[in-house]
């Protein structure tokens, strides 16, 4: 796993800007800390950071291929091919060698023989950039899901690029702004595809290509989710997705350096560590270790509520008296997760504002830091729910048909806006309503249809479609920024492709056959975990109730609000934040009810650190 930086420039000579790659590719110090280097040529600049987990002594980039002796390619790449050794033997077969075990050379060899299009033989994970020097032409390429970051920044001559923002914000000719779309896209749960907060700067979509030449800069999806019929019964199904399920999990243990799980005693977290610790049982005589979170304050005080309904320790102890598996409970205090160098930490972590769950952010800071003291590697549940249908909303017919993403749409998601801290008239200029239908219009127009299929069925393929291309982005991003910060690489299973292909097109009739969420996911698992995670009703990630942090994020919006001077002090409502911090602090924090607080909390720090331009 690896962060990657570039630059290309058609009518300079980079050979001479080590300096500015350098500082561009030191951006990602913390994310990759194993190694680094660079590689120029006199159009290109290509850096790489190194977090080695296959072939710790061979994969070293930039990575070259030659031919009679001389470049003719050269290759940044970060991410896991799982499929690698099966394309080793056969790019082998057809007369290349090998220099190392490595799946970055892999990739390498495997353009010369396929060109672009060795993308869509990789199974796995991953975002690699490809100079081609015979052509003098550049490839940026994502993975299917978008599980690995890439922006990009066209240039009048060429292009920036970074696994990260702060990598292109690092060049001297790139400056922080944000314009109106971008501060929508910043306040809504839209994630418009390639669209980013800052202007100018773009995300490769997934399962996209973007090309750079002399000739300009073009852009085509090698992959996108198409309807199909689904012709297999409902115990051919579950056998189908068992399958997947089985080989993803044993193609996604392998590494050269320590593996675990990340356990939340959910549905989806519990399937994968006990496919996982099944593996590797039968392949090592071993066991997985894994690891879960809870808070200090937590306990027998838990208080439930709409977004969390039970606490996960009970479950997580549960399915590690089930399975015996080597786990580690990580106890946060949530009063740390207030601390201003965490926040700072984050911050630059994520490059932009933690929306409204400023705790959740900072808990899985804190998890990942403690799981990296352990582990290199880590597996994790994300997506089940975009997959198989797991969230509430999907099963609340009058959220199904509010013509909105549903998650905006869902009455829990409105608890979180905290959007009432900003200055009305700000407001009223970003008419965020019209770029919430414009962003859902445009969703909804790109998904693909099934003749025949009923109105109901159409209209949950909309959904999952939504779930699948834009909400689990989020989720996603998230993850990747929390782990990668602190050098941990977070594999998704459930985001194999083979997996999303096959359950997309499973009619919502038969995923939902026993009346429940993930009813597919259910069936698989059944035999595996104990009951009461299988009865267990969906709970998102935990997050803090300790009044105590609510009150350190008070403490900071009330000093922000004094100093007049704040770089951020036009965007907000002073009478509508000093009302919230008039509230009287309760027994327990909610996350709806201290939303306001941290939307002004990140959006002020995140003005302030980055020293961005504000173009409303």
């Amino acid at each position: 796993m690896c962060g990657i930086a570039g630059w290309v420039s058609y009518r300079r000579d980079l050979t001479t800007q080590e300096a500015v790659i350098a500082r561009m590719t030191a951006t990602m110090a913390r994310r990759v800390p194993d190694a680094g280097g660079v590689w120029i040529d006199r159009h290109v600049a290509l850096g790489h950071r190194r977090l080695a987990v296959i072939d710790l002594a061979g994969g070293v980039q930039p990575m070259q291929a030659e031919e009679q002796g001389r470049t003719v390619a050269s290759l940044i790449y970060t991410g896991e091919v799982y499929n690698f050794v099966e394309l080793r033997d056969e790019l082998r077969g057809l007369g290349h060698g090998f220099r190392t075990r490595s799946d970055t050379e892999v990739v390498l060899r495997g353009y010369l023989q396929w060109g672009e299009r060795v993308v869509e033989r990789l199974n796995g994970m991953f975002a690699f950039a490809i100079w081609d020097v015979r052509s003098e032409e550049l490839f940026l390429i994502r993975d299917r899901m978008g599980v690995k970051p890439l922006y990009y920044y066209p240039t009048a001559d060429g292009v920036l690029f970074g696994s990260e923002p702060k990598a292109i914000l690092a060049h001297p000719k790139v400056q922080p702004r944000v314009n109106r779309e971008g501060f929508c896209e910043l306040l809504t749960f839209a994630k418009n595809p390639e669209a980013t907060v800052y202007a100018g700067m773009h995300e490769v979509r997934p399962g996209q290509i973007v090309r750079v030449s002399r000739r300009g800069l073009t852009k085509h999806r090698y992959w996108a989710l198409t309807a199909q019929e689904h012709d297999d019964d409902l115990l051919r199904t579950v056998d189908n997705v068992a399958g997947l399920m089985e080989d993803i999990v044993q193609r996604q243990i392998v590494s050269d350096v320590p593996l675990c799980s990340l356990l939340s005693g959910g549905l989806d977290s519990s399937t994968v560590t006990a496919m996982a610790n099944r593996a590797i049982a039968d392949r090592e005589g071993g066991r997985i270790r894994s690891f879960s979170v809870d808070f200090a304050e937590h306990g027998s005080a838990f208080v439930a509520g709409d977004f969390h309904k039970t606490p996960d320790t009970p479950f997580v102890r549960d399915f590690v008296d089930h399975i015996g598996c080597d786990h580690t409970e990580v106890v946060l205090d949530s009063r740390s997760l207030a601390d201003r160098d965490l926040g700072r930490a984050v911050l630059e972590a994520a490059d932009f504002p933690l929306s409204v769950s400023g705790d959740m952010f900072a808990s899985l800071y804190r998890l990942f830091q403690a799981v990296r003291q352990n582990s290199t590697v880590a597996l994790s549940g994300e997506s089940a729910d975009e997959v198989f249908g797991g969230y509430s909303w999907f099963h609340d017919p009058q959220t199904v048909n509010a013509g909105t993403f549903p998650w905006i749409a869902a009455n829990i998601s409105k608890a979180f806006d905290g959007t009432q801290v900003l200055d009305p008239g700000l407001r009223e200029r970003l008419d965020l309503a019209g770029f919430e239908a414009d962003s859902y219009a445009s969703a909804i127009a790109e998904t693909p249809q099934l003749a025949g299929e009923s109105a109901a069925e159409r209209r949950m393929r909309e959904i999952s479609y939504l779930h699948l291309t834009r909400f689990v982005q989020f989720l996603l991003d998230r993850k990747d920024r929390m782990s990668m910060a602190v050098g941990l690489e977070v594999r998704v299973p459930f985001c194999d492709h083979r997996l999303v292909e096959y359950v997309f097109n499973i009619p919502w009739e038969m995923k939902t056959f026993d009346g429940r969420e993930k009813s597919i996911l259910r069936a698989v698992a059944r035999g595996l975990l104990p009951r009461s995670i299988l009865e267990r009703v969906k709970s998102p990630y935990p997050s803090t109730q300790d009044p105590a942090y609510e009150q350190a994020v008070r403490e900071e919006v009330a000093e922000m609000l004094e100093d007049r001077s704040h770089p951020a002090a036009p965007l907000f409502d002073r009478a509508a934040i000093q009302g919230l911090l008039a509230q009287p602090l309760g027994n327990s924090s909610s996350l709806p009810g201290r939303a306001g607080l941290e939307r002004a909390r990140s959006i002020g720090a995140w003005v302030k650190a980055y020293d961005v331009q504000l173009d409303l």
